[in-house]
């Protein structure tokens, strides 16, 4: 099990320092999201700091952009990195695409499907020298002359991850994705008993292997002392509050029969964003998230994830981990891979 860096969502001069010390310390792969920086140009500010590690997007907002630029960032990204960049894609939702992104929405799922072959249609147009013919429902590519060619690479099998919650997308990564970036806000058993199937179903559809790269970053409760812990505590019960007060997630809680996710909606709706934390009881933090001391934190989370996700990180939610040391890493990585 591999064990990824989760750059915070911070300038692009934190995130150089912070990758340069992750590939010190000794992480295999180093992650950023999509929130309020472009996670392209602080890939590209990790792999510059951190060469030789991987480097990857674990969610970037396909529907915000282009087919056709995201393909051209990626190979760049693929060709600077010697291959080492991983994409990772994600749907956001329709209100952030609609009205934050002014872009349209519409079946989420297949329109996803559809960016992933026009990305890799593109991709063997630069490789191959064959004429760009991708023609679909949401997306249309048929132009592609010398003078925008950048040409092939030397590692052209650009690895494309999404993001998700749901069957739908779980079985979609299974059909024709390299791996599959699971949310933080889950559980395990919602992993064996709703995303693997779901993987094994698209994989089998489509006649290839179910030996896709399952990665995620995982909440964690942590601290060196009790009363560091429960702050940690007290905060991650703040996001779990969060992801459950919105309908995208509900499937995690129904499958646990969790029934509080209309009132944690009901909160949000009305900004009583300081009760909704009261809704969420210690057994729900301690299924989600992580709960160990620091000194113990690598093994918790190898005994919670060995055998169902390829590589995992922390949740980058501040608290006590923002604080801990190259020595106590080194323990929590040796722990983790055994």
């Amino acid at each position: 099990m591999k064990i990824d860096y989760y750059v915070e969502d911070s300038p692009l001069g934190v995130v150089a320092a912070r990758a340069a010390r992750a590939r010190t310390i000794g992480f295999d792969g180093i992650f950023t999201a999509d929130i309020a920086h472009d996670p392209f140009l602080r890939v590209m500010a990790a792999a510059s700091a951190a060469p030789g590690i991987e480097v990857g997007t674990s969610v970037a907002v396909a529907f915000a952009r282009s087919p056709m630029v995201v393909a051209q960032t990626a190979w760049d990204l693929a060709s600077f990195t010697g291959g080492r960049f991983l994409l990772g894609l994600g749907t956001q939702v329709k209100p952030h695409i609609e009205r934050r992104f002014s872009m349209s929405w519409g079946r989420p799922v297949e329109r996803m499907a559809e960016f992933i072959g026009a990305l890799r249609a593109i991709w063997a147009s630069w490789q191959n020298g064959t004429p760009l013919r991708f023609r679909g429902e949401h997306y249309s590519f048929t132009l592609m002359t010398p003078f925008f060619d950048p040409g092939p690479i030397a590692h052209p099998e650009v690895p494309v991850h999404i993001a998700g919650v749901g069957p739908r997308m779980s079985r979609l990564a299974g059909e024709m994705c390299d791996g599959y970036h699971v949310h933080p806000f889950h559980t395990v058993r919602y992993l064996r008993e709703v995303t693997l199937p779901a993987m094994g179903d698209g994989a089998g559809a489509a006649g290839r292997s179910i030996d896709r790269e399952l990665a995620s970053s995982v909440m964690v409760v942590t601290g060196r002392d009790e009363s560091q812990i429960e702050v940690a505590r007290q905060g991650i019960r703040q996001q779990i509050a969060f992801y459950a007060s919105t309908p995208a997630y509900c499937r995690v809680l129904d499958a646990h029969g969790w029934d509080f996710g209309p009132a944690l909606a009901a909160l949000a709706r009305r900004g009583r964003w300081e009760r909704m934390v009261d809704l969420i009881p210690d057994e729900v933090v301690a299924e989600v998230a992580v709960e160990a001391p620091v000194d113990r934190l690598g093994s918790a989370i190898r005994a919670r994830y060995e055998g169902v996700v390829d590589r995992v990180g922390c949740y980058p939610a501040g608290g006590v981990l923002a604080s801990i040391t190259d020595e106590e890493w080194d323990t929590i990585l040796a722990q983790v891979r055994g």
